[in-house]
């Protein structure tokens, strides 16, 4: 990379991989926990214990490293400049990036709605809504490193 950011790009490069794999790593674990909420009865031990797990791995890990992965991700996109903006699966990853954010907008609601015992969905929606950070986050590496078009 010869941009702005000089030889500080490829460690902003490797910061960036490390938070889009911690925003991974609890998009695919908070729908399992609320998979597993859902058989516990509101106001028990484990669904107060639930609560607790959802609300920190929420506020530790997903939320900072979202905030990371969208930073260093925009500071790699301006080192790459104007020629980016003109590749056709750039647009593609932009898209697909914001169904990830809308899909942890979802999952945020959904964290609120448990914490005040008005869970609406069963474990089954949830484990199938816990598969759109998988094959987002597929469509997003392979548009990165293979660009297509």
């Amino acid at each position: 990379m010869a941009g702005f950011l000089g030889q500080a790009a490829i460690w902003i490069k490797a910061a960036h991989i490390v938070a889009v794999m911690a925003w991974m790593a609890g998009m695919l674990y908070l729908p399992r926990l609320f998979a597993y909420h859902v058989a516990a009865a509101p106001g028990s031990a484990t669904s107060e214990t639930f609560k607790v797990m959802e609300r920190r791995l929420s506020a530790i890990i997903v939320d900072p490293a979202l905030a990371a992965s969208l930073l260093l991700g925009a500071l790699l996109a301006a080192d790459h400049g104007a020629p980016l903006w003109l590749e056709g699966w750039w647009h593609v990853k932009l898209v697909a990036v914001a169904a990830m954010i809308a899909v942890r907008i979802a999952f945020g609601c959904w964290r609120r709605a448990f914490a005040a015992d008005r869970n609406r969905h069963s474990a089954r929606f949830y484990r199938i809504v816990g598969e759109l950070p998988a094959v987002l986050m597929v469509a997003i590496v392979a548009l990165a490193v293979v660009r297509p078009f």
